[in-house]
């Protein structure tokens, strides 16, 4: 223990500075070696006497240090001791390993661990973090628990920054008439809380009773959320998580809207955190012109190496009055869903769950466009296993693609079960050649059913296919041919216009040959926008492909790509132009033009090719994604990619087709997107002129104009438009405005669709508080901003 030195200090000053005779100064060095030593004496006996006293004190002017578990350490420029009782003055210090008081007065007894602190008291936890001040302090430094009256006080909270969710990195600020402190806990009384900066918050929370664990959670009784002191809202309970990845059962915020086609609308949720490894949330919204709608999600994670997350939603829908005492329902369900897990010994099992009980029910209810238009469901399962340069799935698959509205228009393919050997290249030999091998071989059991037709239950198929390949090098010119046999057998196929349980076998044999030609490079100095150097490189290749053996085309039911295999003769040729620019020690690809065609030796293909109707073969779809065979024909379209980017801020991608047989570009896809600054422009047009045989006619624009930024201060606005020029209709638009404080932010959302039956205007709305999440009809994944 160290006793207070201020006085015996204060004397020796004192004499040194006022120029005392030599007999006077020689009198009080006398005086202060007797002080010293009367002290090193009364620390002696205190130290025999109390061994467990726990009180450090020093002067101001020193360092304070860091005392150890158990030990006091004060600090402040006027300190007086009464027995064990202390009272320091003038910018006084009190700290342990766990807590920090400074005032500008503190009485402190050693004896009872009582501290009396007053005049702009600060706390501060020393292990969690939290900080407060108060005009009156009473706290035990042996137990940790006290009072603070007039309060202030801060708590962080630890947030992880995600897409879609305001940010700050305020802190939740906490003040109230007096407050307590009952170890880890805070009770605040007759107080607020909120995260945004003082003296003028935008939102609080009023009540009563706050009950605070800093970094843990907080508890609000009987509250009052408040928007520049007006009253918004009454919540009986609130609960708020402060830790990292928060999970608490609880009521989810109710919300209220409006739209055209549905009527009014509440809703109200509910969270279940069933356990550590499973939660599961519940939504419902009631509309006053159709009904109820259902959301449930469930999440699970029921081993360290599996986890799963499902979505289900569904309306039960009274319809749409036509009059006359009709009414057009479009109920329905939508499963959507993700499942995978580690089955040890290298097995991973994988699914991905979607089901649509009806296209007509996905239209009118869908928030998204995308979603709306979009008009194909797939599910798939599996189990694989892959080792060494070989690979094992077991398939379940499910495709469902809905051409209408109407009830039953869909066609339908499954695989249950499937299953797929493949062995990925293996070198046999160097010695003349490096020859590789490889293998496919699967066998499925299949259905497809559609209004027209349906298969069995249970098609069997067995596919095998080897593959040798060897690579050549002449100069700067590689040359790399494959052969590959393939056998396929069905147990069902066409016969005389309907499907019968003959079995059918197809033998094929295919010869590929790839040559890369040497690439021409040239470089330049280029303008100063650009970069200090250009470099303009063309890449050039041709491909030759024969296939034969596929037999008569039309007996084989069409499952997947497997069926779409044809003979053909066939060659490629590919050019590529690319430039790159060098700035700063840096490349990057300012353009990349790359144009390919491809000629058939056979025009129709072996017969494959009906004339007058759309073929869809393996040859054409390799080309590209739009139809193009309407008849035999000798060429393809010239394929056109052509995209700008590099760090100009700028990308522009541009995928079109040139028909030389219609001399005219019949499919068109434009993107451009930009960010420069606060602004955000994004432009996009598809345009298909094809033949109507062969794909349907369209004509539409995409366009985004954004200026804000979703987690800075101010205003932010976006509009988005999806607009159809053959039907002159606006499809799909939206037009949102944000404005965000430190703290929170609100946003007022138009939505407008368009298309089919659906003819809807939506008005939401939402209230967003930093790094809690936002309140109101407009959700996350609608949000422009």
């Amino acid at each position: 223990m160290r006793p207070a030195r201020g006085a015996c200090y204060g004397f020796w000053l004192s004499g040194r500075q006022t120029g005392a005779r030599p007999q006077l100064y020689y009198l009080r060095t006398i005086v202060r070696v007797l002080c010293h030593l009367f002290f090193v004496i009364l620390l002696f006996f205190i130290g025999i006497s109390l061994p467990t006293a726990n009180l450090r004190a020093q002067s101001s002017a020193l360092d304070p240090g860091t005392p150890g578990r158990g030990e006091v350490l004060i600090s402040a420029p006027f300190q007086e001791a009464d027995g064990r009782l202390y009272r320091l003055r003038g910018g006084a210090e009190l700290r342990t390993s766990e807590a920090l008081i400074r005032a500008q007065e503190i009485d402190y007894n050693e004896e009872t661990g009582e501290a009396t602190a007053r005049g702009g008291v600060e706390y501060q936890n020393l292990t969690s973090g939290e900080r407060l001040r108060a005009e009156r302090v009473e706290y035990n430094l042996r137990d940790q628990t006290g009072r603070f009256y007039e309060v202030w006080g801060e708590a962080t909270t630890k947030v992880d920054p995600r897409p879609g969710v305001l940010f700050s990195e305020n802190p939740f600020v906490f003040q109230g008439r007096w407050a307590e402190r009952v170890k880890d806990r805070y009770i605040l009384h007759d107080g607020f809380l909120t995260n945004c900066r003082l003296p003028r918050p935008v939102w609080t929370l009023n009540g009563p009773k706050f009950d605070i664990i800093p970094d843990r959670r907080a508890l609000v009784h009987r509250s009052t959320f408040r928007i520049r002191k007006i009253p918004l809202l009454y919540v009986p309970v609130f609960y708020k998580p402060l830790v990292e990845k928060p999970r608490k059962s609880g009521l989810l915020t109710p919300n209220a809207g409006n739209t055209s086609r549905r009527g009014y609308m509440a809703g109200l949720g509910y969270y279940w955190a069933i356990s550590r490894s499973y939660d599961l949330m519940y939504r419902t919204q009631y509309f006053t012109q159709r009904g109820f709608a259902h959301h449930v999600d469930l999440r699970g994670k029921p081993t360290q190496r599996s986890d799963f997350y499902f979505v289900l939603y569904g309306v039960n829908d009274r319809g749409i009055d036509l009059g006359g005492g009709n009414r057009l329902k479009a109920g329905g369900i939508l499963l959507t869903g993700t499942a995978e897990a580690d089955l040890g010994k290298g097995f991973q099992a994988k699914a991905d769950v979607n089901y649509l009980s009806s296209f007509l029910f996905r239209q009118e209810f869908t928030e998204s466009f995308n979603e709306a238009v979009f008009s194909e469901v797939h599910s798939t399962a599996y189990v694989t296993r892959n080792w060494s340069s070989y690979g094992l799935n077991v398939i379940y698959a499910q495709g469902e693609n809905f051409h209408s509205t109407r009830p039953g228009d869909v066609i339908r393919i499954r695989k249950l079960p499937a299953a797929e050997f493949r062995v990925r290249d293996r070198q046999l030999s160097t010695r003349v050649l490096p020859v590789w091998v490889s293998l496919g071989a699967s066998f499925g059991l299949l259905r497809r059913n559609q209004p027209l037709f349906e298969t069995r239950k249970f098609v069997e198929r067995v596919d095998l296919a080897p593959r040798l390949m060897t690579a050549l090098r002449w100069k700067d010119i590689s040359l790399i041919p494959a052969l590959t046999l393939r056998g396929t057998h069905y147990d069902s196929s066409w016969r005389e216009g309907r499907i019968s349980g003959d079995g059918v076998f197809r033998g094929m044999h295919e010869f590929s040959l790839d040559v890369a030609l040497p690439a021409l490079a040239r470089t330049f100095d280029g303008p100063d926008r650009l970069g200090e150097r250009l470099k303009h490189v063309i890449e050039t290749s041709v491909a030759f492909r024969h296939r034969g053996g596929a037999g008569d085309y039309s007996r084989y039911i069409v499952f997947d790509t497997t069926e779409l295999i044809s003979n053909t003769t066939e060659a490629d040729l590919v050019v590529v132009n690319r430039i790159y620019a060098k700035r700063k020690g840096r490349v990057s690809e300012l353009v990349s033009w790359q144009l390919w065609q491809r000629y058939f030796f056979d025009p129709d293909f072996g017969g494959a090719v009906v004339s007058g109707r759309r073929n869809v073969l393996l040859s054409s779809i390799e080309m590209t994604g739009y139809a193009f065979l309407d008849g035999p024909r000798r060429y393809s379209p010239v394929v056109s990619a052509l995209r700008l980017g590099g760090e100009t801020g700028l990308g522009v991608s541009w995928r079109s087709d040139y028909d030389p047989l219609r001399h005219r570009i019949v499919n068109s896809g434009l993107i451009a997107d930009g960010r420069f600054g606060r602004y955000l422009i994004s432009l996009g047009h598809n345009h298909v002129r094809s033949d109507p045989v062969l794909s349907p006619p369209a004509n539409q624009f995409r366009g985004l104009l954004a200026v804000g930024d979703p987690n800075k201060r101010g205003w932010s606005a976006a509009f988005s438009a999806i607009y159809d020029f053959r039907s002159d209709t606006m499809q799909f638009a939206t037009t949102q405005v944000t404005y965000n404080t430190d703290c929170c932010g609100i946003s007022f959302q138009y939505r407008r669709f368009g298309f089919g039956t659906r003819n809807e205007n939506q008005f939401r709305v939402a209230f967003a508080i930093a790094n809690i999440g936002s309140f109101g009809t407009l959700r996350r994944q609608e949000r422009l901003f």
